[in-house]
């Protein structure tokens, strides 16, 4: 089998003290100016130190919705993060340009983390 690497692969089992998630709902005609404004935002924030993993991923069923899911190694990684310039880029557009028809978003503080994998449970 030809295995290749991508830039959206990432090990998740690294100690992770805070998860976020997100989803966001834009506008039809909004949806290229989000994209536009999240990719070079999230390949910068996979380079940030203490970024586990970094993921924006479009819904299979909605084109128009987006989930968000980002892992950080401490409170001093998830804060760097969120003062960098190109997040706070990215959000100023966001915020100006894009219509959010809905948006959740949850930060969770990890307090154990146990791994998951159910391809076991199948024969």
């Amino acid at each position: 089998m030809n295995c290749t690497i991508s830039s959206a692969d990432h090990e998740k089992s690294p100690a992770t003290d805070i998860v976020v998630s997100a989803y966001y709902r834009v506008h039809l005609d909004d949806r290229q100016t989000f994209i536009d404004a999240v990719v070079p935002e999230m390949a910068a924030a996979r380079k940030l130190p203490g970024c586990i993993y970094y993921a924006f991923a479009q819904d299979l069923a909605d084109a128009n919705a987006f989930h968000l899911v980002e892992g950080w190694a401490d409170e001093a990684a998830y804060e760097n993060h969120e003062n960098a310039a190109t997040f706070l880029r990215a959000l100023a557009t966001v915020v100006k340009k894009v219509r959010i028809l809905h948006r959740e978003g949850v930060r969770y503080d990890v307090a154990q983390q146990h791994f998951d994998d159910p391809r076991g449970k199948v024969a």
